[in-house]
């Protein structure tokens, strides 16, 4: 019997909604990854003891935003009914999960451009455009078939919290550039009065301690901690409102999950095509509420116990006080010309007039909400104020009933009054900002000694231990290439990786060596080597040998992992009976008939520059001139033994690691003095997660120095070279 239309239309329209669980899980997935996100900076900031919580995986950007169009498809949803008890429950959690997100969203501003900010903050105000207009929609459309029942409670005010936020996140981004610029100035002229009291570039190598270097970090580290874009929105009104908000929204679901609950008495129930996936969306999103409000929550708790600290008493006064880096941006557009070529004098004055009108208004608005939100914070610092002097008044009753002398419960904090006492000058601060409270200034230190600990359980003993082969930096003229005729009319510059890789090639390759040996050299020259790039990476700003460096990268790779140069197997090599100086002169054969080979091949004209070499060329020409050396040194000698010869070559890869490493307290203090106000928080930790990992190899440097060594002169091994035959 054939299907009628009405029976017809029915199995299509089963058909295309019996996927719509699995997109339903799909959304619950969106969702369970931002939750993830969210409680990886919240993990984060606990870990590194940072309430106020960076936003360093969950932050605005194409992932997050696409992620959240996913997570946002049951509010947008106009077709599908869903009016039963778990369908409602997941269209608020939607929309309260949106708000969450955003108020996560407010700190990222900070490590953003102005054209990130922009366009990220456009891509979002879309999104919230649309999922606010189909609500809207929905709502309007379909209360009157309901009975006039207020169902709709909770997502009318979920989508006035998600348009507040969205105006918060506005504000913000219109204060972030002229904060940038203002904090940058600062950084500058504190720069200045840094550098000053320290020995930066032409300074003797033995006079630069550990010490020195520790108190030199622990300068810029709070001079970048308190100039952190993230940590200046943190302080700022608007963040903390933020964090209001996200807590009003968190209760507004709490409120609807009760409310259903004793309404429906059931969570299970749903209607809509969905089906079972909705429970999953709840429960997702739930978890994802209850996660996101913990950062948004302690950045308000952090900006009120700032305001209420010792040295951050609040008055009535400048409560209310409009700083300018709020309306210095949107004056500046104001008063500027239009972008558009217009000739005729009075379209260009008209479209001046609205544009000064409409920025007029734009800035009015700017200063309404900047007032509503010192508003919520002298509320919110009137009410905590009790609170946490209550909190104080408990913590002194503990000393005292614990029995701890006035005397001795001070003497703790006495003895990093001086240094943070010192510290107080690098602090940078905005307009109108209060003093930090002593406790925050020594949280600050405390990171920096915490940072530096932390590099210390991680220091390459293999290394330290070849170290201590030095020999007074002797050994590094036998790897001067001067002594070989060059194999190409024009000399390659070299870097300090090529020669520690070539001197590691020959080393393996020779005859009657324990493996372990080889192992325990390989290991050495491996985690030295990581100092070694980047010293040079950060020496060759302009990447001039570049190329060099890849060589000795690629040929690296082939010798520690597969014990191959130039795919000549080295552990065959050495197990062929031959002597090391056969051994020298077939590696040295080989590079010599690479490089000629190249030399007549070679037409193209780039060519010609040893910069521009190919990798082979550049590693065999390494190799025939370090062989040729060595075996010229020794021809007159006293054959050395095999054991004796690796011993020998082991101490000149000791002497040019330890004479590269020599630098690592100019790359301490580079990394120190990063210009990007976004990147200079993380590169400063680098520097003290370096002085940690390397203050033992600097102990050790600063016993094998002779003499004293401008930074220019130790750069570059070939200066190095130079010194070594003069003498200085």
């Amino acid at each position: 019997m054939p299907l009628t239309g009405n029976e017809n239309d029915g199995d299509v329209q089963r058909q295309l909604e019996a996927p719509m669980p699995w997109i339903g899980m799909y959304v619950a997935a969106a969702s369970l990854v931002c939750s993830l996100a969210m409680a990886a900076d919240v993990f984060h900031g606990f870990r590194t003891k940072k309430l106020w919580f960076p936003s360093k995986y969950f932050s605005i950007n194409a992932a997050s935003l696409s992620l959240l169009a996913v997570v946002m498809k049951l509010p947008v949803d106009l077709t599908t009914r869903m009016w039963v008890v778990t369908d409602r429950l997941a269209k608020v959690s939607s929309l309260i999960f949106m708000s969450t997100a955003m108020g996560n969203f407010t700190t990222s501003l900070g490590s953003m451009n102005d054209k990130e900010i922009l366009l990220n903050l456009t891509a979002l105000g879309i999104l919230v455009f649309t999922v606010l207009v189909n609500v809207c929609i929905q709502i309007i459309q379909v209360r009157h078939f309901l009975g006039g029942r207020e169902m709709f409670t909770e997502e009318i005010i979920a989508s006035i919290f998600i348009l507040l936020l969205l105006v918060m996140l506005s504000a913000t981004a219109i204060m972030v550039p002229t904060t940038k610029r203002y904090l940058e100035l600062k950084y500058q002229e504190l720069l200045k009065l840094a550098s000053e009291e320290e020995l930066v570039q032409a300074v003797e190598f033995e006079k630069i301690t550990t010490d020195k270097l520790r108190a030199m970090i622990k300068k810029y580290w709070v001079m970048a901690e308190t100039s952190s874009p993230q940590f200046v929105i943190v302080r700022s009104v608007t963040c903390s409102t933020s964090g209001v908000i996200c807590l009003l929204i968190a209760f507004i679901l709490v409120e609807a999950h009760a409310r259903m609950a004793i309404e429906y008495r059931t969570f299970s129930r749903t209607a809509s095509s969905y089906g079972w996936s909705t429970i999953w969306i709840v429960l997702a999103q739930s978890a994802g509420v209850i996660v996101g409000t913990i950062a948004p929550g302690f950045r308000w708790l952090t900006a009120v116990n700032f305001m209420c600290s010792e040295k951050g008493q609040m008055s009535f006064k400048n409560a209310f006080k409009i700083e300018t880096y709020w309306t210095q941006r949107l004056v500046e557009w104001k008063e500027s010309s239009l972008p558009l070529q217009i000739r005729d004098r009075k379209w260009r004055k008209f479209l001046q007039d609205a544009k000064g009108l409409i920025l007029y208004l734009v800035i009015r608005v700017q200063i309404l909400i900047v007032l509503s939100s010192k508003l919520v914070q002298f509320i919110s610092v009137c009410f905590m104020s009790r609170i946490i002097s209550c909190f104080h008044c408990i913590k002194r009753l503990k000393y005292i009933i614990s029995g701890v002398s006035r005397i001795h419960g001070l003497s703790e904090p006495e003895s990093g009054v001086n240094t943070e006492e010192d510290l107080t000058r690098y602090v940078l601060l905005l307009e109108g900002e209060v003093e930090l409270s002593r406790k925050t200034l020594k949280n600050i230190c405390n990171e920096v000694d915490k940072v530096i600990e932390i590099g210390k359980k991680q220091q390459p003993k293999n290394l330290k231990n070849l170290l201590l082969k030095i020999d007074n930096f002797s050994c590094i003229r036998e790897i001067d290439d001067c002594q070989v005729p060059s194999l190409h009319y024009q000399e390659p510059p070299t870097c300090w990786s090529l020669p520690l890789v070539t001197l590691s090639s020959i080393a393996i390759a020779l005859p009657n060596i324990p493996i372990h040996s080889t192992k325990w050299l390989l290991s050495s020259v491996n985690e030295g080597l990581f100092y070694v790039k980047l010293i040079e990476k950060s020496l060759d700003r302009n990447g001039v040998r570049l190329n060099i460096r890849n060589a000795a990268d690629v040929l690296w790779v082939a010798v520690e992992l597969y014990r191959k140069w130039q795919d000549k197997d080295l552990h065959e090599t050495s197990r062929k009976g031959k002597s090391s100086k056969e051994i020298l002169q077939e590696l040295s054969s080989q590079a010599e008939k690479t490089v000629m080979e190249f030399k007549r091949n070679v037409k193209d004209c780039l060519m010609k520059n040893p910069l521009n070499w190919p990798v082979n060329v550049i590693a065999a020409n390494s190799m025939y001139q370090i062989t040729s050396t060595i075996l010229q040194v020794h021809e007159s000698d006293d054959p050395l033994t095999d054991e004796g010869l690796f011993d020998q070559l082991s101490t000149m890869i000791a002497d040019v690691l330890a004479a590269c490493l020599t630098n690592l307290t100019r790359v301490i203090t580079m990394k120190c003095h990063q210009n990007a106000i976004e990147d200079r928080e993380k590169s400063v930790r680098q520097a003290a997660l370096l002085l940690g990992e390397t203050e033992e190899i600097l102990q050790i440097l600063q016993q094998h120095k002779r003499r004293s060594l401008n930074p220019d002169k130790s750069a570059y091994i070939e200066k190095w070279l130079i010194l070594m035959e003069h003498g200085n």
